[in-house]
C-alpha cells in the first residue's frame, strides 16, 4: 500500500483542521467513483444472529442503515440483556454514503438534576463499594439510546418508525432460546442477579435461574415495543413507562433523585466527528465524553514505532502496544470527561509534537506506571478514580446507498442495576463517574458527578475513510475501559499486520493500564509470553468481560467482515434490494 504514501502527509497535515468539522479527507488526484464503495450491498455485524437477522430484514425491505440499527438494538435488548438495551445509552458514528460526511450521535445517559458530587459517597464521606453502588437506584442515568436513535432516524430514516420493531416484538412474545453466553452470565455471581427483578425474570421451575437451552418469554417487553412503535420515543420518556422507571429508581437501596422531568428533558447531542490519520486512512471517532481522543493518541504513538514491520508472533510488537496503551490510558484517565463540564485538551492530546513526546517515552523495558503528561491547553485535574466494568455491545450496519452505522451500546455493567421496567433492564451508567470527586489537594476530577452531566465513556465506535473520501471500514467493541485496547489491537492486526478481519479480531487481547498487564495468557504463543517477560511485562488474566469486537474493512472493493469469536456474533452481507 505504499502508493498511498503521498496522500498520508497531506491527511496528517489537515486532519485536525478538516475533520473536527466532520469533513472527509482531502481528495487525491485519482478519479473518485460516482458511487460509494459499499453501494449495492447490505450488511450487518452484531453479537447475536437474531439481531443480525432483524437488521437484515429491515434492509431487505429497503430500509436505511439507521432504520436497521433500531431493529438491531430492539432485538439485542431482548436476547443480550446483559449488555445493552432500551434502558441504556449509546454512541453512533454515522457515515453518509452520498456525501462522505461523518456525524456522531451522542446518546450517553445523563445524571439527574438532583445529582451532585457526593452521589456515590457514603455517610462517612468515603466512596461506596462498587457492588453496593451498582444495584442502587442512584446508579441509573437518564436513558439516552432511544431518543438518540429517534434523532438519527428522523434525519436518515426511510421506513416509518412504527415498522422497525416487529421482529423483536414477535420474538419477545414467542420466546427465544437462551444462548450459552447468556447462560454463562446467569450462572455467574453478579450482584445484579440477586435483585428481585432479575431473579423473577430468569426464574426456573426448580427455584434457580434458567440455563442455556431454556426458552425465555418476555411479554412485558413485547407490549412495550408495541407502544414504542406506535407512540415513538415518548413511550419511554413520558407516560406509564416513565412513571414505572421513576418508581423503580426511588426504591431502596440508594434511591435515585431522578424525576419525570429529568426523563422528559433528555436530549441527545449531534456532534462533529473527531478524526485523525493512521497510515493511509482517516479514523473518525466520537469526541468527549467518549474516549475517542485517547484512541487517536494511541494510534499516533503506534505510528511512531516500527510495530507495522513486525507481527503477532513478535513479542516486541506486543510490548510496543502495551507501553503505548499505558501512556494513552494515563492521559485519558486524567483529562477526559463531559466537555460541557470539564476542560478537555482535545487538540493538545493529539497534537503531533505532544504525541511524539509521549511515544519517545517508550523504552526497552516496562517501567513503573506512567503518569499523565501535560498536553497543550491542559488544566491539571485530580487523578482518576473511575471504575468501569463491561456490559456493552457493538454492531455495524450498511445499506444499499453506502450509508454505514457504527454503534456501541450499553447498560454499563452486566444486567445494568438488575432492576427492570417493562421487560428491559435499567442502566447503572452513573457508576462510570469517578466516585471520588476531588483529590487530597482539592482538585476536581474531570469525570466527577454533576447534575445533567454525561459520564466519561470508553466506547469508540469508529469509521475509517480512504484517500478518496470513501468508506474504508468500521470497528468497535464491548469491554469497559478495555475497549480502547481491544479496538486498538484489532486495528493494528488488520491494517499493520494485514490479517483478515476475522483473524485480526481473534488475536489475543492485551490490556495494559497503570501497573496492570492483563490478557488472554493461554492464547499467546509461549515465545511471545517469554519475550514480554524479558521486557518487564508479565501478563495475567483478569480483565473481566471478554471483548466483543466487530469490524468491516473494505479490501480491493470487497467487504471483509469479522465478529469476535468470544461472543456469538455473525456477519451477513447480501446484494441490496432493487
Amino acid at each position: 500500500m505504499t502508493f498511498f504514501r503521498p496522500v498520508v502527509s497531506l491527511i496528517a497535515a489537515l486532519a485536525l483542521a478538516a475533520c473536527t468539522t466532520g469533513t472527509p479527507p482531502p481528495q487525491s488526484t485519482s478519479s473518485t467513483p460516482s458511487r460509494p464503495s459499499t453501494s449495492g450491498q447490505i450488511f450487518v455485524v452484531a453479537s447475536n444472529p437474531l439481531a443480525v437477522e432483524a437488521g437484515m430484514a429491515v434492509l431487505r425491505r429497503g430500509g436505511s442503515a439507521v432504520d436497521a440499527a433500531i431493529a438491531v438494538q430492539a432485538m439485542l435488548s431482548l436476547v443480550e440483556p446483559q449488555s445493552s438495551g432500551m434502558g441504556g445509552g449509546a454512541f453512533m458514528t454515522f457515515f453518509d454514503g452520498p456525501s462522505g460526511k461523518v456525524t456522531v450521535y451522542d446518546g450517553r445517559e445523563t445524571a439527574p438534576a438532583g445529582a451532585d458530587s457526593s452521589l456515590f459517597l457514603g455517610p462517612d464521606g468515603k466512596p461506596l463499594p462498587f457492588a453496593q453502588a451498582v444495584v442502587g437506584g442512584r446508579a441509573t442515568g437518564v436513558p439516552g439510546a432511544v431518543r438518540m436513535l429517534a434523532l438519527a432516524q428522523a434525519e436518515h430514516g426511510v421506513l416509518p418508525w412504527r415498522d422497525l420493531f416487529g421482529d423483536a416484538e414477535k420474538t419477545a412474545r414467542d420466546g427465544f432460546i437462551i444462548t450459552p453466553r447468556l447462560g454463562r452470565f446467569l450462572g455467574a455471581n453478579f450482584p445484579q442477579l440477586n435483585a428481585p427483578d432479575a431473579r423473577a425474570y430468569f426464574a426456573a421451575p426448580d427455584g434457580g435461574l434458567k440455563k442455556p437451552g431454556d426458552r425465555l418469554v418476555n411479554a412485558a417487553y413485547a407490549d412495550f415495543l408495541k407502544r414504542l412503535a406506535a407512540q415513538g420515543p415518548d413511550a419511554l420518556y413520558k407516560g406509564e413507562t416513565a412513571r414505572r422507571i421513576i418508581d423503580k429508581l426511588h426504591e431502596a437501596p440508594f434511591a435515585s433523585s431522578m424525576t419525570l422531568a429529568d426523563l422528559a428533558a433528555y436530549k441527545p447531542i449531534k456532534r462533529e466527528a473527531l478524526c485523525g490519520p493512521y497510515r493511509v486512512y482517516l479514523v473518525c471517532v466520537p469526541p468527549p465524553p467518549s474516549s475517542g481522543v485517547g484512541f487517536l493518541e494511541l494510534l499516533g504513538m503506534l505510528e511512531r514505532t516500527d510495530i507495522a514491520t513486525r507481527g503477532p508472533e513478535d513479542p516486541q510488537a506486543w510490548f510496543l502496544f502495551a507501553e503505548a496503551s499505558r501512556l494513552m490510558y494515563a492521559d485519558r484517565d486524567r483529562y477526559v470527561g463531559d466537555p460541557a463540564f470539564a476542560s478537555v485538551p482535545v487538540k493538545g492530546m493529539i497534537d503531533p509534537a505532544y504525541v511524539a513526546s509521549r511515544a519517545a517515552l517508550i523504552g526497552a523495558t516496562a517501567g513503573p506506571p506512567p503518569v499523565a503528561g501535560t498536553p497543550p491547553g491542559a488544566v491539571l485535574t485530580a487523578a482518576d478514580a473511575t471504575l468501569e466494568p463491561a456490559g456493552t455491545s457493538h454492531f455495524i450496519v450498511g445499506d444499499g446507498k453506502g450509508n454505514v452505522v457504527s454503534m456501541t451500546t450499553t447498560v454499563e455493567s452486566i444486567f445494568g442495576t438488575g432492576r427492570m421496567v417493562d421487560g428491559f433492564f435499567l442502566n447503572n451508567q452513573l457508576t462510570d463517574f469517578s466516585f471520588s470527586p476531588r483529590d487530597a489537594d482539592g482538585r476536581p476530577a474531570a469525570n466527577a458527578v454533576a447534575a445533567g452531566k454525561r459520564p466519561r465513556s470508553s466506547m469508540v465506535p469508529l469509521v475509517m475513510i480512504d484517500r478518496d473520501g470513501k468508506f474504508a471500514g468500521a470497528i468497535g467493541s464491548a469491554g469497559g475501559n478495555a475497549i480502547l485496547a481491544y479496538v486498538g489491537k484489532s486495528l493494528v492486526a488488520a491494517i499493520d499486520w494485514k490479517l483478515s478481519a476475522q483473524e485480526a479480531l481473534a488475536q489475543p487481547n492485551l490490556v495494559a493500564r497503570g501497573a496492570a498487564f492483563q490478557g488472554e495468557v493461554t492464547k499467546f504463543p509461549p515465545a511471545v509470553l517469554e519475550g514480554l517477560k524479558a521486557r518487564g511485562v508479565t501478563l495475567r488474566p483478569g480483565q473481566g468481560e471478554d471483548s466483543g469486537v466487530h469490524a468491516i474493512f473494505m479490501r480491493d472493493g470487497k467487504i471483509d467482515g469479522g465478529y469476535d469469536p468470544r461472543r456469538e456474533g455473525q456477519v451477513k452481507v447480501e446484494p441490496a434490494p432493487r
